[in-house]
């Protein structure tokens, strides 16, 4: 399976930060390394389920995009 890194920043405070377009791309080279890995038979897991899986943290990603999005083309500013 491919080794993935979550570059970390720390604030001011000392409080780490990861950029959300390197946590949701995480996300979806989780799901599909668990996918390739279950279809080349590196796996035991069952196929449907890691399938559902991987669709699930597909979707996550995507709220985590489409929410950034909208906080940086000024949408996220009303009055959440």
């Amino acid at each position: 399976m491919k080794e993935v890194t979550l570059p970390l920043v720390p604030d001011d405070r000392g409080v780490l930060h990861a950029a959300a377009s390197d946590v949701s791309g995480v996300l979806r080279s989780l799901g599909a390394g668990w996918l390739r890995a279950v279809r080349t038979g590196g796996s035991n897991l069952d196929e449907e389920t890691v399938a559902a899986l991987t669709i699930e943290l597909a979707k996550l990603a995507d709220r985590i995009d489409v929410e950034c999005i909208g906080h940086t083309s000024g949408e996220g500013k009303s009055g959440r």
